[in-house]
């Protein structure tokens, strides 16, 4: 899994324009969460689709990216939390156990 950084509202407006060519997925990771580590490992444990990009968003330490994420695509938060982003719309939310890669790709396509 390469998981690049995501780490500022800036950077939510471009996967919002490249989420126009290829689904954008965003992970909300609590560090201090149990479930969220699990989450994030089974993640890490499933073959990554290449026509997919993720972000990993450490809500820690950037929750105020965490909370302008909330109010563009009008979800709730949640942590763990996975945002399929496709052209400019968050077209799939799962949190928690429900999180599974297979579920992803299924609706990225």
């Amino acid at each position: 899994m390469n998981w690049l950084p995501l780490t500022s509202i800036e950077q939510l407006e471009e996967i919002a324009i490249l989420s126009n060519t290829i689904p954008q997925l965003i992970f909300k990771h609590s560090t201090r969460c149990s479930i969220s580590i699990i989450a994030k490992n089974r993640l890490e444990r499933s073959v990554a689709p290449e026509n997919i990009s993720f972000y990993y968003l450490d809500l820690l330490t950037y929750r105020k990216v965490s909370d302008y994420i909330a109010d563009k695509f009008r979800i709730t938060h949640q942590s763990p939390q996975v945002l399929l982003i496709k052209n400019g719309e968050c077209i799939f939310e799962e949190t928690h156990n429900a999180i599974n890669m297979d579920e992803i790709v299924l609706q990225a396509n």
